[in-house]
């Protein structure tokens, strides 16, 4: 068999792109040769590589588990008020707290299907949005649009409080506040920032104790182990300048870098993809320091790590100071850990 004709096999698929780098296909994640918008294309597929080459109606959609809830904002929230974001939504926004349907892709992504018919509690639930009261205990209400109605709440509590929060976040708490309305709102929010308050103070404590340690041992040093530790930060330095000075010489210079920067983001997202996590985004931040922007079970994650390890540095959660025990593709089993028992707190925002 000749295996270059196999590997340049041109195939056709219709398949749904949500935007970054990758398109799903049901058996495997193709990288895609040029961005286009976010919908239904027609792709030609070659080895992992995928062209769009037009816009092509929706296909398969029946074969795909059905998933029911109701509407908030572009999520659809389910029973055990789980939020999960809806891909490719309709030009016509349905209401606010309708109930919808929707099909799960292949890599767990949500499409959105349609509406369905309404009943008499999401008319009494707008009208309690409107008239700024709590569901209370109201009969006939679901525990997927209680948990929309509290989300809904909490979103404009969000707003006038300047306290941002996730769904994630306050899944434990959101039936709570759909019966208590803005007032437990608040309190949520408060209770979330006092959290992350709480957790900034610990971590600012806890560097200010390594500093500490690192000066005492620094002290302890003999005249020759000093001078031994600056020659190593010597030996790093001009090491760095020696890689510079080669890549002017060679003519690589922000182009060079640039592949360099693709190779780690490549590397990212690769070790995000065997977490089950989406990279999103990814920037330098200097110091050998790299922010990546990955979706995970339904959130977006801002986490900061060492470009040469992927070890964490900052991990944008409360990890009570384990930050660099992980790694960018550990992360994600820790992060649902935290949002299955309800003790998700997120510091660092998209």
């Amino acid at each position: 068999m000749d295996y270059r004709k196999l590997l340049g096999k041109v195939e056709s698929a219709v398949l749904p792109y949500f935007g970054g780098g990758t398109v799903d296909a049901p058996s495997r994640r193709l990288r895609l040769t040029a961005p286009v918008e976010p919908g239904w294309w027609r792709f030609e597929v070659k080895g992992r590589q995928a062209t769009a080459r037009e816009p092509a109606s929706a296909q398969g959609l029946d074969a795909l588990p059905r998933v029911r809830g109701h509407l908030w904002g572009t999520r659809l929230v389910r029973e055990g008020a789980v939020a999960e974001p809806l891909a490719l939504m309709p030009e016509e926004e349905p209401p606010r707290l309708s109930p919808v349907t929707a099909r799960r892709w292949h890599d767990g992504t949500l499409l959105f299907e349609g509406v369905e018919f309404e009943g008499e509690a999401e008319e009494a639930a707008r009208r309690a949005l409107e008239e700024d009261r709590p569901l209370g205990e109201a009969r006939g209400v679901g525990a997927s649009l209680r948990a929309a109605f509290g989300f809904t709440v909490l979103e404009s509590a969000s707003r006038g409080t300047g306290i941002p929060f996730a769904p994630v976040e306050t899944r434990a708490r959101v039936l709570d506040v759909a019966e208590g309305g803005r007032e437990e709102a608040e309190r949520c929010l408060r209770r979330l920032a006092d959290e992350r308050g709480r957790f900034l103070r610990q971590q600012a404590e806890q560097e200010a104790r390594w500093d500490a340690e690192a000066r005492e041992a620094a002290q302890a040093l003999t005249a020759r182990e000093r001078a031994a530790v600056e020659a190593r930060w010597e030996a790093a330095a001009r090491a760095t300048a020696r890689t510079l000075e080669t890549w002017e010489r060679q003519g690589v210079t922000s182009g060079g870098r640039r592949r360099a920067e693709a190779e780690v983001g490549a590397w990212a997202e690769r070790a995000l993809d065997k977490a089950g996590a989406r990279l999103i985004s990814h920037r330098r931040l200097g110091e050998g320091l790299l922010e990546v922007v990955y979706a995970f079970m339904g959130e977006r994650f801002v986490t900061v790590v060492e470009s040469a390890t992927l070890r964490v540095r900052d991990a944008g959660v409360c990890l009570a100071g384990a930050d660099a025990r992980v790694t960018l593709e550990s992360l994600p089993s820790v992060l649902k850990e935290a949002i299955d028992t309800g003790e998700l707190v997120i510091t660092r925002h998209a």
